[in-house]
């Protein structure tokens, strides 16, 4: 396969919660137990259709939680037996057969990428769909929106396709890590720095990472 940087385009304009990418991803990837390597959060709180405002003047907006792949991998970082690594295609994943299951990778990802397998003592994550990849093939979250609001590509493509946006609320910034993602912001969106519907257990302290 040729070396690629791939990134992946999440449109929050036109996604509407309907978590088709996180059943896809949990189906086509035998994701385990109630781990989800795809998933979804309202813009504020954390439940997923909790919507803000006051009545009659409510949004209900969403954010997504996933592993961005990112330039510089604080998971992997952070793995002390290198079981988490990012390859020639900048895909972060993990190797089951050195994991000890310490999930220091978990506790320094700040978009709470890594999920921890219970019954295997392992952690587990997104790896970008790489068996697909390698078919020609999309990820199958990307293939399975209904809306089109995932996109995903070689990084410098997408990022002369749709500009370089990486940062709303509470995500940390774009600095830390350089993920491989860019965000199209809805109206919605809370401007990088915002603390409202901050989720401690899940975004890292951004001093601490």
């Amino acid at each position: 396969m040729t070396e690629k940087r791939y990134g992946m385009v999440i449109d929050t304009q036109h996604c509407v919660g309907c978590q088709t990418c996180t059943v896809s991803c949990k189906i086509s990837n035998e994701v385990p137990g109630s781990a989800h390597w795809n998933h979804l959060e309202s813009l504020d709180g954390d439940v997923l259709y909790q919507s803000t405002g006051t009545f009659p003047r409510t949004t209900l907006a969403f954010r997504p939680l996933l592993c961005n792949h990112c330039e510089n991998p604080v998971c992997a970082e952070a793995c002390p037996t290198q079981a988490m690594h990012k390859d020639e295609n900048g895909i972060v994943s993990v190797d089951p057969d050195r994991c000890v299951g310490c999930r220091y990778c978990e506790w320094n990802c700040p978009y709470g990428a890594p999920q921890f397998d219970p019954e295997r003592k392992k952690m587990t994550k997104c790896d970008f769909c790489r068996d697909y990849l390698e078919q020609g093939l999309p990820p199958s979250c990307v293939a399975a929106c209904p809306c089109r609001a995932l996109d995903y590509g070689e990084y410098d493509e997408l990022l002369k396709r749709y500009g370089e946006q990486a940062a709303i609320a509470p995500l940390p910034g774009p600095e830390l890590t350089r993920p491989h993602f860019i965000c199209a912001p809805n109206r919605h969106s809370k401007p990088q720095g915002s603390t409202e519907g901050l989720r401690g257990k899940r975004i890292s302290n951004p001093e601490e990472v």
